[in-house]
Protein backbone atom coordinates (compact mmCIF):
# COMPACT_ATOMS: atom_id res chain seq x y z
CA UNK A 1 0.00 0.00 0.00
CA UNK A 2 1.39 3.38 -0.92
CA UNK A 3 1.82 6.40 1.87
CA UNK A 4 1.91 9.76 1.31
CA UNK A 5 2.93 12.80 3.70
CA UNK A 6 4.52 16.42 3.46
CA UNK A 7 6.77 17.28 5.73
CA UNK A 8 7.67 21.24 6.36
CA UNK A 9 11.71 22.17 5.82
CA UNK A 10 14.04 24.56 5.56
CA UNK A 11 13.80 24.72 1.96
CA UNK A 12 10.25 24.45 1.70
CA UNK A 13 7.28 21.58 1.88
CA UNK A 14 8.45 17.98 0.74
CA UNK A 15 6.43 14.76 -0.64
CA UNK A 16 7.37 12.01 0.82
CA UNK A 17 5.89 8.71 -0.78
CA UNK A 18 6.78 5.02 0.48
CA UNK A 19 5.14 1.55 0.12
CA UNK A 20 5.62 -1.51 2.20
CA UNK A 21 8.07 0.50 4.54
CA UNK A 22 10.57 1.47 1.52
CA UNK A 23 11.03 4.99 0.35
CA UNK A 24 9.81 4.98 -3.32
CA UNK A 25 9.44 9.43 -3.67
CA UNK A 26 10.80 12.71 -1.74
CA UNK A 27 10.33 15.70 -4.04
CA UNK A 28 9.71 19.16 -3.87
CA UNK A 29 6.21 20.09 -2.73
CA UNK A 30 2.74 18.58 -1.19
CA UNK A 31 2.03 15.43 -1.47
CA UNK A 32 -1.47 14.81 -3.39
CA UNK A 33 -3.15 13.06 -0.45
CA UNK A 34 -1.55 12.57 3.08
CA UNK A 35 -1.46 8.93 4.42
CA UNK A 36 1.12 8.99 7.10
CA UNK A 37 2.89 5.80 8.55
CA UNK A 38 5.16 4.98 10.59
CA UNK A 39 7.70 4.83 8.12
CA UNK A 40 7.41 7.64 7.09
CA UNK A 41 7.20 9.68 9.90
CA UNK A 42 11.07 7.88 10.70
CA UNK A 43 11.68 9.24 7.08
CA UNK A 44 10.66 12.78 8.70
CA UNK A 45 13.25 12.79 11.57
CA UNK A 46 16.25 11.88 9.64
CA UNK A 47 15.57 14.19 7.33
CA UNK A 48 15.21 16.65 10.54
CA UNK A 49 18.08 15.35 11.72
CA UNK A 50 19.84 15.86 8.49
CA UNK A 51 18.53 19.76 8.07
CA UNK A 52 19.85 19.97 11.55
CA UNK A 53 23.50 19.24 10.93
CA UNK A 54 23.52 15.94 13.11
CA UNK A 55 22.76 13.11 10.37
CA UNK A 56 25.25 12.87 7.41
CA UNK A 57 24.02 9.62 5.99
CA UNK A 58 20.36 8.08 5.44
CA UNK A 59 19.96 4.83 6.71
CA UNK A 60 16.39 4.10 4.94
CA UNK A 61 15.45 1.65 2.42
CA UNK A 62 15.08 3.22 -1.19
CA UNK A 63 13.66 2.65 -4.02
CA UNK A 64 14.49 4.35 -6.85
CA UNK A 65 12.59 3.60 -10.22
CA UNK A 66 14.31 4.39 -13.30
CA UNK A 67 16.39 2.37 -15.98
CA UNK A 68 19.47 0.21 -15.78
CA UNK A 69 21.72 3.65 -16.29
CA UNK A 70 19.86 5.91 -14.10
CA UNK A 71 20.44 3.25 -11.55
CA UNK A 72 23.63 3.06 -11.56
CA UNK A 73 24.59 6.81 -11.50
CA UNK A 74 22.38 7.19 -8.58
CA UNK A 75 24.18 4.55 -6.89
CA UNK A 76 27.34 6.60 -7.65
CA UNK A 77 25.79 9.57 -6.57
CA UNK A 78 24.94 7.78 -3.44
CA UNK A 79 28.74 7.30 -2.97
CA UNK A 80 29.20 10.97 -3.02
CA UNK A 81 30.37 11.62 1.16
CA UNK A 82 28.87 13.95 2.58
CA UNK A 83 30.18 17.75 2.47
CA UNK A 84 31.52 16.92 -0.88
CA UNK A 85 30.81 17.17 -4.85
CA UNK A 86 31.45 15.78 -8.17
CA UNK A 87 31.26 16.94 -11.55
CA UNK A 88 28.80 15.44 -13.65
CA UNK A 89 32.00 14.14 -15.88
CA UNK A 90 33.34 12.24 -13.07
CA UNK A 91 30.17 10.46 -12.08
CA UNK A 92 30.10 9.53 -15.82
CA UNK A 93 33.34 7.75 -15.72
CA UNK A 94 32.63 6.69 -12.37
CA UNK A 95 29.62 4.03 -13.93
CA UNK A 96 31.61 3.68 -17.33
CA UNK A 97 30.46 6.19 -19.72
CA UNK A 98 33.55 8.82 -19.62
CA UNK A 99 31.40 10.64 -22.52
CA UNK A 100 27.95 10.97 -20.55
CA UNK A 101 27.98 13.63 -18.89
CA UNK A 102 24.51 14.73 -20.45
CA UNK A 103 23.18 11.50 -19.76
CA UNK A 104 24.12 11.80 -15.85
CA UNK A 105 22.79 15.15 -15.74
CA UNK A 106 19.26 13.57 -17.28
CA UNK A 107 19.62 10.92 -14.45
CA UNK A 108 19.95 13.40 -12.12
CA UNK A 109 17.04 15.28 -13.44
CA UNK A 110 15.12 12.07 -12.92
CA UNK A 111 16.27 11.58 -9.52
CA UNK A 112 12.75 9.97 -7.93
CA UNK A 113 14.72 10.76 -4.18
CA UNK A 114 15.79 13.94 -3.61
CA UNK A 115 18.38 14.73 -0.61
CA UNK A 116 18.92 11.29 -0.11
CA UNK A 117 20.01 10.38 -3.06
CA UNK A 118 22.13 13.34 -3.19
CA UNK A 119 22.05 15.24 -6.96
CA UNK A 120 22.60 18.30 -5.06
CA UNK A 121 26.24 16.95 -4.99
CA UNK A 122 27.06 17.14 -8.29
CA UNK A 123 28.15 20.35 -10.02
CA UNK A 124 29.23 21.52 -13.61
CA UNK A 125 32.48 21.02 -14.72
CA UNK A 126 34.16 24.40 -13.96
CA UNK A 127 32.70 23.80 -10.13
CA UNK A 128 29.64 26.33 -10.81
CA UNK A 129 26.69 25.19 -9.53
CA UNK A 130 23.78 24.07 -12.17
CA UNK A 131 19.90 22.82 -13.05
CA UNK A 132 18.13 21.30 -10.06
CA UNK A 133 14.40 20.22 -9.31
CA UNK A 134 14.48 22.57 -6.22
CA UNK A 135 16.00 25.26 -7.61
CA UNK A 136 19.70 26.84 -7.08
CA UNK A 137 19.30 28.52 -4.61
CA UNK A 138 17.97 24.87 -3.28
CA UNK A 139 20.88 23.13 -4.01
CA UNK A 140 23.31 26.22 -2.51
CA UNK A 141 21.54 26.49 0.39
CA UNK A 142 22.09 22.35 0.86
CA UNK A 143 25.84 22.27 -0.06
CA UNK A 144 26.61 25.36 2.31
CA UNK A 145 24.63 23.17 4.91
CA UNK A 146 26.81 19.85 4.29
CA UNK A 147 29.97 22.09 4.00
CA UNK A 148 29.64 24.21 7.13
CA UNK A 149 28.76 20.81 9.22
Amino acid sequence: MQHNITMESPIGPLCLSEENGILTGLSFGKAPTETASAFLLHCVQELNEYFRGERLVFELPLLPRGTAFEQKVWAELCRIPYGETRTYGEIAAAVGSPKGARAVGMACNRNPLALVIPCHRVVGANGKLTGYAGGLPVKEFLLRLEQNR
